[in-house]
């Protein structure tokens, strides 16, 4: 069972860092453009970040869609041995 609770946990971190770390990153860099002209809109910070977590999803959508079907498909055919 607990490895079963780690390879979950594994998995929800593997499926959520490539968006987070790509709004990371624009961030960041949004920020320093920000300080460095002193432009300071809100929608500057938003949008981009939004624009880049979208093109992220929809670049490894399909990659992240298997991995999660890996996953269930693995726990729905080891059902009967998690019971024991």
């Amino acid at each position: 069972m607990e490895e079963l609770a780690r390879d979950a946990l594994w998995l929800a971190l593997l499926l959520a860092a490539p968006p987070l770390l790509a709004g990371l990153a624009v961030a960041v860099a949004v920020s320093l453009f920000q300080a460095a002209t002193q432009i300071l809109e809100p929608t500057l910070s938003f949008v981009p970040k939004l624009l880049v977590v979208a093109f992220v999803l929809a670049l490894l959508g399909a990659w992240m869609g298997g991995q999660l079907a890996d996953f269930a498909r693995m726990l729905l055919t080891d059902f009967p041995a998690l019971l024991e």
